[in-house]
């Protein structure tokens, strides 16, 4: 039974302490900024959780900090009905057979439909042509040569579709952050994802 929590990897939990060590000297006194390329990597990071990003580099990483922090709390509230914003049809691309199974229950007793899970993202393309999908929930990190960020491509330039990156890998995501509408970074909740769907919704990515 799902208890409101997606449980990661190792790897995928380790994602937060690795970044805190690149961007936390941007706190210090005196600050220690991690370089030109980390900072337009920090400013596509904050950019996916619709942070404004106009401001100082040391501001942007405190707030981007606290999201990060908090993602993977157990999660309260009702899930068992149908969003706010009707149901969708949502296609799931996840490798991890536990994840993608809890993700599915979790999806669907939210009161959306799912196509998949895909667990490899050749499968997920043959699917786009065949089912009319309204948005799609990717891991970046999937087994094979073909990866989710050309998944990612292949959904948004040729059947309109946008996504929402699922990945302990943020700075991937960060990199292609014009592909994603919101990214939910594990181990996540489901509160995170459907708070991430909510917003891709309300942002009008999502057609009507």
């Amino acid at each position: 039974m799902f208890d409101g929590t997606l449980n990661a990897t190792g790897r995928d939990r380790g994602e937060l302490e690795r970044l805190r060590a690149k961007y936390d000297g941007l706190l210090a006194d005196p600050p220690a900024p991690p370089g030109d390329e980390a900072l337009t990597e920090l400013v596509g990071m904050a950019g996916i959780f619709d942070l404004d990003v106009s401001r100082p580099a040391a501001e942007l990483w405190r707030d981007l900090r606290a999201v990060l922090a908090r993602q993977g709390g157990p999660t309260t509230g009702a899930l068992n009905a149908v969003p706010a914003h009707g149901p969708l049809t949502l296609m799931v691309v996840e490798d991890d057979p536990d994840m993608a199974s809890d993700l599915t229950e979790m999806l669907a007793g939210a009161g959306h439909g799912v196509v998949g899970p895909f667990s490899d993202a050749a499968a997920a393309r043959t699917a786009a042509g065949l089912h009319a999908v309204d948005l799609a929930l990717l891991d970046i990190n999937l087994a094979g040569d073909d990866d989710g960020v050309d998944l990612a491509r292949t959904l948004t330039q040729t059947w309109g579709v946008p996504v929402i990156f699922l990945t302990g890998n943020v700075e991937a995501a960060a990199r292609h952050v014009r592909l994603a509408t919101a990214l939910v970074l594990k181990p996540y909740g489901a509160r995170d994802v459907l708070d991430a769907i909510a917003r891709t919704v309300a942002s009008g990515a999502v057609a009507s």
